[in-house]
């Protein structure tokens, strides 16, 4: 009986490991177009709240920005990599 458990076992593993090998890439972009478009929401609020500060953030706030953006930007290019994949 064991050893049949252990089989049955060892054959379910080396079909999980051939189903990975043959398995195509995922390719779904629409994940990273959503943290896009709440990066770019990010950025609209920062403005807003840095206006709402008279911009006065020691410094901060327009650093914070400038990560968004490049954060922006970076996604932008993913998002548009795997579409053109």
């Amino acid at each position: 009986m064991t050893k049949a458990i252990a089989v049955a076992v060892l054959c379910v593993c080396l079909s999980f490991v051939a189903g990975i090998a043959v398995a195509d890439k995922v390719r779904d972009w629409h994940d990273l177009d959503a943290v896009h478009n709440h990066v770019k929401e990010a950025i609209h609020e920062l403005e807003k709240a840095r206006a709402a500060n008279h911009y006065d953030m020691a410094g901060h706030g327009a650093k914070a920005e400038e990560h968004l953006r490049a954060a922006e930007r970076e996604l932008h290019e993913a998002v548009e990599a795997i579409r053109a994949e």
